[in-house]
Protein backbone atom coordinates (compact mmCIF):
# COMPACT_ATOMS: atom_id res chain seq x y z
CA UNK A 1 0.00 0.00 0.00
CA UNK A 2 1.42 3.34 -1.00
CA UNK A 3 0.93 6.36 1.24
CA UNK A 4 1.02 9.19 -1.25
CA UNK A 5 0.83 11.99 1.28
CA UNK A 6 1.29 12.68 4.94
CA UNK A 7 -1.58 14.55 6.57
CA UNK A 8 -2.32 17.74 4.66
CA UNK A 9 -4.66 20.64 5.23
CA UNK A 10 -7.69 20.76 2.97
CA UNK A 11 -9.96 23.77 2.41
CA UNK A 12 -13.03 23.83 0.16
CA UNK A 13 -14.98 26.75 -1.28
CA UNK A 14 -18.09 27.09 -3.40
CA UNK A 15 -17.71 29.81 -6.03
CA UNK A 16 -19.55 31.07 -9.07
CA UNK A 17 -18.15 31.61 -12.54
CA UNK A 18 -17.25 35.31 -12.02
CA UNK A 19 -15.24 34.39 -8.89
CA UNK A 20 -13.57 31.59 -10.85
CA UNK A 21 -12.43 34.03 -13.53
CA UNK A 22 -11.10 36.44 -10.90
CA UNK A 23 -9.24 33.77 -8.96
CA UNK A 24 -7.82 32.18 -12.11
CA UNK A 25 -6.50 35.54 -13.23
CA UNK A 26 -4.84 36.13 -9.85
CA UNK A 27 -3.43 32.59 -9.76
CA UNK A 28 -1.76 33.13 -13.11
CA UNK A 29 0.57 35.65 -11.50
CA UNK A 30 1.84 33.34 -8.74
CA UNK A 31 1.03 29.68 -9.46
CA UNK A 32 1.87 27.23 -12.24
CA UNK A 33 -0.55 24.94 -14.06
CA UNK A 34 -0.18 21.35 -12.87
CA UNK A 35 1.50 19.30 -15.66
CA UNK A 36 -1.16 16.62 -15.15
CA UNK A 37 -3.62 19.07 -16.70
CA UNK A 38 -1.99 18.52 -20.08
CA UNK A 39 -2.42 20.83 -23.05
CA UNK A 40 -6.00 21.70 -22.08
CA UNK A 41 -5.12 22.47 -18.48
CA UNK A 42 -7.72 20.07 -17.06
CA UNK A 43 -8.63 16.40 -16.87
CA UNK A 44 -11.67 14.22 -16.28
CA UNK A 45 -11.93 12.21 -13.06
CA UNK A 46 -14.34 9.33 -12.60
CA UNK A 47 -14.71 7.78 -9.14
CA UNK A 48 -16.91 5.21 -7.47
CA UNK A 49 -17.42 5.47 -3.71
CA UNK A 50 -18.10 2.68 -1.22
CA UNK A 51 -20.47 2.67 1.73
CA UNK A 52 -22.42 0.07 3.71
CA UNK A 53 -26.16 -0.60 4.02
CA UNK A 54 -26.45 1.86 6.93
CA UNK A 55 -24.66 4.59 4.92
CA UNK A 56 -21.90 4.87 7.53
CA UNK A 57 -19.67 7.19 5.47
CA UNK A 58 -22.58 9.42 4.48
CA UNK A 59 -23.89 9.69 8.07
CA UNK A 60 -20.43 10.46 9.47
CA UNK A 61 -20.09 13.29 6.98
CA UNK A 62 -23.56 14.67 7.76
CA UNK A 63 -22.92 14.40 11.52
CA UNK A 64 -19.56 16.13 11.25
CA UNK A 65 -17.60 13.21 12.67
CA UNK A 66 -14.06 14.60 13.13
CA UNK A 67 -12.32 11.35 12.12
CA UNK A 68 -13.57 9.28 9.21
CA UNK A 69 -12.50 7.39 6.11
CA UNK A 70 -13.80 6.67 2.61
CA UNK A 71 -12.84 4.11 -0.02
CA UNK A 72 -13.10 4.86 -3.72
CA UNK A 73 -11.87 3.68 -7.10
CA UNK A 74 -10.93 6.25 -9.72
CA UNK A 75 -9.42 6.71 -13.14
CA UNK A 76 -8.61 9.67 -15.36
CA UNK A 77 -9.54 10.83 -18.87
CA UNK A 78 -11.33 7.53 -19.56
CA UNK A 79 -7.99 5.72 -19.51
CA UNK A 80 -8.64 2.26 -18.09
CA UNK A 81 -4.97 1.28 -18.16
CA UNK A 82 -4.41 3.12 -14.85
CA UNK A 83 -7.07 2.56 -12.16
CA UNK A 84 -6.50 3.36 -8.50
CA UNK A 85 -8.14 2.09 -5.34
CA UNK A 86 -7.86 4.84 -2.75
CA UNK A 87 -8.59 5.29 0.93
CA UNK A 88 -8.98 8.85 2.15
CA UNK A 89 -8.63 9.50 5.86
CA UNK A 90 -10.00 12.73 7.28
CA UNK A 91 -9.16 14.24 10.66
CA UNK A 92 -10.99 17.56 10.87
CA UNK A 93 -9.30 19.80 8.26
CA UNK A 94 -6.46 17.33 7.72
CA UNK A 95 -6.53 14.56 5.14
CA UNK A 96 -4.30 11.72 4.00
CA UNK A 97 -4.59 9.28 1.11
CA UNK A 98 -3.41 5.74 0.46
CA UNK A 99 -3.64 4.09 -2.93
CA UNK A 100 -3.05 0.86 -4.81
CA UNK A 101 -3.24 0.23 -8.53
CA UNK A 102 -5.70 -2.40 -9.77
CA UNK A 103 -6.36 -3.70 -13.27
CA UNK A 104 -9.44 -3.16 -15.38
CA UNK A 105 -10.26 -6.86 -15.04
CA UNK A 106 -9.99 -6.70 -11.24
CA UNK A 107 -12.18 -3.61 -11.16
CA UNK A 108 -14.86 -5.25 -13.30
CA UNK A 109 -14.86 -8.32 -11.06
CA UNK A 110 -15.28 -6.15 -7.98
CA UNK A 111 -18.21 -4.26 -9.52
CA UNK A 112 -19.84 -7.60 -10.35
CA UNK A 113 -19.48 -8.79 -6.76
CA UNK A 114 -16.69 -11.29 -7.46
CA UNK A 115 -14.13 -10.38 -4.80
CA UNK A 116 -12.23 -13.60 -4.10
CA UNK A 117 -9.18 -12.27 -5.94
CA UNK A 118 -8.85 -9.51 -3.36
CA UNK A 119 -8.09 -11.83 -0.45
CA UNK A 120 -4.54 -12.68 -1.57
CA UNK A 121 -3.78 -9.49 -3.47
CA UNK A 122 -0.22 -8.15 -3.06
CA UNK A 123 -1.51 -4.66 -2.19
CA UNK A 124 -2.42 -4.32 1.49
CA UNK A 125 -5.07 -1.70 0.67
CA UNK A 126 -6.93 -4.16 -1.57
CA UNK A 127 -6.87 -6.72 1.24
CA UNK A 128 -8.17 -4.08 3.67
CA UNK A 129 -11.09 -3.24 1.39
CA UNK A 130 -11.83 -6.95 1.02
CA UNK A 131 -12.00 -7.35 4.81
CA UNK A 132 -14.28 -4.33 5.15
CA UNK A 133 -16.52 -5.55 2.34
CA UNK A 134 -16.90 -8.80 4.26
CA UNK A 135 -17.21 -7.53 7.82
CA UNK A 136 -18.58 -3.98 7.36
CA UNK A 137 -20.61 -4.78 4.22
CA UNK A 138 -18.98 -2.03 2.15
CA UNK A 139 -20.32 -1.96 -1.41
CA UNK A 140 -19.99 0.32 -4.45
CA UNK A 141 -22.59 3.01 -3.82
CA UNK A 142 -22.41 5.89 -6.27
CA UNK A 143 -20.34 7.02 -9.26
CA UNK A 144 -19.03 10.58 -9.35
CA UNK A 145 -17.41 12.40 -12.26
CA UNK A 146 -16.06 15.91 -12.68
CA UNK A 147 -13.51 17.99 -14.58
CA UNK A 148 -10.54 19.28 -12.59
CA UNK A 149 -8.33 22.28 -13.41
CA UNK A 150 -5.20 22.13 -11.18
CA UNK A 151 -2.50 24.64 -10.18
CA UNK A 152 0.65 24.35 -8.07
CA UNK A 153 2.44 26.80 -5.79
CA UNK A 154 5.81 25.58 -4.48
CA UNK A 155 6.10 27.14 -0.99
CA UNK A 156 3.93 25.12 1.37
CA UNK A 157 3.43 22.48 -1.35
CA UNK A 158 0.09 24.09 -2.26
CA UNK A 159 -2.26 22.53 -4.80
CA UNK A 160 -5.26 24.54 -5.94
CA UNK A 161 -7.99 22.95 -8.05
CA UNK A 162 -11.23 24.05 -9.67
CA UNK A 163 -13.79 21.25 -10.05
CA UNK A 164 -16.65 21.66 -12.52
CA UNK A 165 -19.40 19.56 -14.12
CA UNK A 166 -19.84 17.39 -11.04
CA UNK A 167 -22.18 14.58 -12.01
CA UNK A 168 -23.61 11.48 -10.34
CA UNK A 169 -24.83 8.02 -11.29
CA UNK A 170 -26.24 5.22 -9.15
CA UNK A 171 -25.60 2.60 -11.86
CA UNK A 172 -22.30 1.41 -10.45
CA UNK A 173 -21.81 -1.47 -12.87
CA UNK A 174 -21.60 1.08 -15.69
CA UNK A 175 -18.72 2.85 -13.95
CA UNK A 176 -16.17 1.83 -16.58
CA UNK A 177 -18.41 2.69 -19.53
CA UNK A 178 -18.02 6.04 -21.28
CA UNK A 179 -21.74 6.34 -21.97
CA UNK A 180 -22.76 6.02 -18.37
CA UNK A 181 -26.10 7.74 -17.64
CA UNK A 182 -25.58 10.50 -15.06
CA UNK A 183 -27.08 13.77 -13.81
CA UNK A 184 -25.73 17.02 -12.39
CA UNK A 185 -25.11 16.85 -8.63
CA UNK A 186 -25.02 20.62 -8.06
CA UNK A 187 -27.88 22.88 -6.99
CA UNK A 188 -26.75 25.32 -9.67
CA UNK A 189 -24.97 23.66 -12.63
CA UNK A 190 -22.57 26.62 -12.98
CA UNK A 191 -21.22 26.32 -9.43
CA UNK A 192 -17.54 25.47 -9.07
CA UNK A 193 -15.75 23.81 -6.14
CA UNK A 194 -12.39 25.31 -5.27
CA UNK A 195 -10.08 23.10 -3.22
CA UNK A 196 -6.84 24.20 -1.59
CA UNK A 197 -4.46 21.60 -0.14
CA UNK A 198 -1.18 22.37 1.60
CA UNK A 199 1.31 20.97 4.09
CA UNK A 200 2.27 22.79 7.30
CA UNK A 201 1.38 26.35 6.28
CA UNK A 202 -0.63 28.30 3.73
CA UNK A 203 1.56 31.04 2.24
CA UNK A 204 0.30 34.59 2.72
CA UNK A 205 0.07 35.26 -1.01
CA UNK A 206 -2.39 32.38 -1.45
CA UNK A 207 -4.34 33.32 1.67
CA UNK A 208 -4.69 36.89 0.39
CA UNK A 209 -5.77 35.64 -3.01
CA UNK A 210 -8.60 33.61 -1.45
CA UNK A 211 -9.75 36.49 0.73
CA UNK A 212 -10.03 38.86 -2.22
CA UNK A 213 -11.74 36.34 -4.45
CA UNK A 214 -15.13 36.38 -2.68
CA UNK A 215 -14.82 32.63 -2.02
CA UNK A 216 -17.07 31.11 0.64
CA UNK A 217 -15.45 28.30 2.62
CA UNK A 218 -17.72 25.34 3.28
CA UNK A 219 -17.61 21.66 4.17
CA UNK A 220 -18.46 20.31 0.71
CA UNK A 221 -18.40 16.61 -0.12
CA UNK A 222 -18.78 15.39 -3.70
CA UNK A 223 -19.82 12.02 -2.33
CA UNK A 224 -22.59 13.53 -0.20
CA UNK A 225 -23.75 15.80 -3.02
CA UNK A 226 -23.98 12.85 -5.40
CA UNK A 227 -25.87 10.70 -2.88
CA UNK A 228 -28.89 13.02 -2.92
CA UNK A 229 -30.42 10.81 -5.61
CA UNK A 230 -30.22 7.58 -3.62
Amino acid sequence: MEQRECFRHELKYSIGYPQYLELKSRLGAVAQPDPYGGAEGSYLIRSIYFDNFTDKALREKADGAPVREKFRIRYYNDDLSYILLEKKEKDRYLCRKYDAEITESECRQLLEGRVGWMRGHPAALVQELYAKMRFQALRPKVAVSYVREPYLYGPGNVRITFDTRIRSSLFCRAFLERREADVSAMDRPGDIILEVKYDAFLPGVIRSLLQTGAARQQAFSKYAACRRFG
